[in-house]
């Protein structure tokens, strides 16, 4: 069956979840070994952000590296082994109809009934802030480097960040490069050691330190930062022919407000312990949930907890 088949997705469902990411493969994993109908709604690409991940060497049970596309593979085909409908199609709206969630998919003209729904709707990259950036994304700045890094073969390029996502992005494309410039607003890194170590390690890898980048220049293509010192506050310039941005994210979750009674600052929503969002009924988990620490091992706990809590829902309501 076709994932983009939309005519073959059922009036009504045990469980919906919008995301197919690692935490949405695995809530429907254990929505279907606790024998519930199950549909996974994927607006993009099946695996969700996992699949921009060039290696994983740090999930369990796989101690060789795997390419994030392979991993989100065995993923998703686990779920669908088991039974669970997995779909391309855009959630639009979700209403609620008592116990019943509503759930509206453009290009379908009745909405999908739902006795539970589960969001798995990740986050989004943010930007640094920089003056004329909006300007160059697409046209020298770029927040994937397994996406782009290939365009930069010989290349001087910079990476923004001091974490996991930095490091292991910059890692591949050290790769493809000539020189890597790493920009860091501070002098620690969040990024694990183990990876940190080993990125700064390479003769193509520079580091500028206590930095931030406030501006962006060039035509009509990116050529140019404009760098300040934060502790100086005197600028310079560096002479670039891309820029790659790990500065955090911020949830995907517009649209989404009404299913949560508390969404912080940036978008993501706040439950429980069994990934309530204080709407009966209605789960989030993955990194479209606030917590400590994203990785793809917290993100199959979430989607673990969150369908053990739709499955002790809809025993006591159904």
């Amino acid at each position: 069956m076709s994932y983009y088949d939309l005519t073959s997705i059922e009036a009504e469902y045990d469980m919906v979840i919008i995301g197919g990411g690692p935490a949405g493969c695995t809530a429907a994993i254990y929505g279907k070994r606790d024998d519930l109908s199950v549909l996974i709604l994927e607006k993009q690409f099946m695996g969700g952000a996992l699949i921009t991940t060039y290696e994983v060497e740090n999930y369990p049970g796989i101690p060789e590296t795997i390419s994030g596309v392979d991993l989100a593979k065995r993923f998703y085909q686990h779920a669908e082994n088991l039974g669970a409908h997995i779909r391309n199609g855009t959630c639009t709206n979700i209403e609620m109809d008592g116990n019943i969630k509503l759930v509206h998919v453009d290009g379908m003209d009745k909405p999908i009934r739902a006795k539970t729904i589960i969001l798995c709707t990740g986050a989004s990259p943010r930007l640094p802030g920089a003056t004329n950036e909006d300007k160059f994304f697409g046209k020298g700045l770029s927040v994937c480097a397994t996406c782009d890094g290939t365009f930069y073969k010989g290349k001087t390029v910079a990476v923004i960040g001091g974490g996991d996502a930095a490091v292991e992005e910059g890692e591949y494309l050290t790769r493809h490069v000539d020189k890597i410039f790493l920009i860091h607003r501070r002098v620690g890194f969040r990024a694990a050691k183990v990876a940190l170590d080993r990125f700064l390690g390479s003769p193509k890898v520079e580091t500028i330190l206590d930095t931030v980048v406030k501006s962006m220049e060039g035509d009509p293509y990116l050529e140019t930062l404009i760098l300040e010192n934060t502790k100086t506050g005197e600028t310079t310039e560096l002479k670039v022919d891309g820029l790659f941005v790990f500065v955090g994210s911020t949830a995907n979750s517009q649209g989404f407000e009404n299913m949560a009674t508390e969404i912080d600052a940036n978008g993501y929503f706040i439950t429980d312990n069994l990934m309530n969002t204080g709407v009966e009924g209605v789960f989030a988990a993955g990194d479209c949930r606030k917590k400590e620490v994203y990785q793809i091992t917290t993100a199959t706990n979430d989607g673990t907890l969150a369908a053990k809590g739709a499955t002790k829902f809809i025993i006591e309501n159904f």
